[in-house]
């Protein structure tokens, strides 16, 4: 199940801010912020290999990921800009919670709508923690996200920070085989990987964990 708040109030001011391309945009002042209780990334990054009750899924394009950091309520925390909503400021449900209560969501689950709050894209290093490969690189899918590494190549951040893996939901990690795979050519071929790339292998070593809405329980992500 995914829940994701979009309160009438603030949404016309959510709207208009999607067609600003984000690469303009460096901080904002007065958004509110909604809870959204299941990871997903339009550029491919893969939930098994980062913190996903830390991500934000702004109406601004996350480029090649980005590191927000949001403020709200005398508190603060850096977000992972890996996927773009449809016109709600969302964050993690247990971010929102850890806003709204101080507590995280999975031990003192509450229920709200939108929060006041302030954001800036700050240096990436200030999200290296949320980052779970086991060298400290943005992990994509290699079925997925080759669009992704086509286009962030040039960035100088992304060019040297990122890993390709042959898993291919990456919502849930459970299909395709843990393994890092190379591309032959600067961001023109298909990746190599040491197994059939898009390999359909049940995979069920590192699966994705969403926090539900409400109640806290942990939840593993199917698909």
């Amino acid at each position: 199940m995914q829940f994701s708040i979009t309160a009438l109030i603030g949404f016309a001011a959510t709207v208009s801010a999607a067609v600003i391309p984000a690469e303009t945009i460096t901080k904002r002042s007065g958004i509110s912020i909604t809870p959204h209780d299941t990871y997903g990334s339009s550029i491919g990054v893969l939930g098994c290999k980062v913190n996903t009750n830390r991500i934000a899924y702004w109406p601004l394009s996350p480029g090649c990921g980005k590191c927000a950091k949001v403020t709200a309520n005398g508190r603060s925390l850096h977000l992972l800009h890996v996927d773009q909503s449809g016109g709600a400021y969302d964050i993690s449900y247990s971010a929102w919670n850890f806003f709204n209560t101080g507590n995280p969501a999975h031990t003192d689950p509450t229920m709200g709508g939108g929060i006041a709050a302030d954001f800036e894209y700050v240096d990436m290093s200030n999200c290296a923690d949320l980052l779970h490969e086991k060298d400290g690189k943005l992990a994509l899918s290699a079925t997925n996200s080759m669009n992704t590494v086509s286009a962030c190549l040039s960035d100088s951040w992304f060019a040297n920070n990122y890993a390709i893996y042959n898993i291919a939901n990456p919502n849930a990690c459970t299909y395709g085989m843990d393994e890092t795979c190379s591309i032959e050519q600067y961001g023109v071929s298909l990746p190599v990987c040491p197994h059939q790339l898009g390999i359909q292998t049940a995979l069920t070593t590192d699966p994705v964990v969403n926090i539900q809405y409400g109640t806290g329980n942990l939840v593993t992500a199917l698909q």
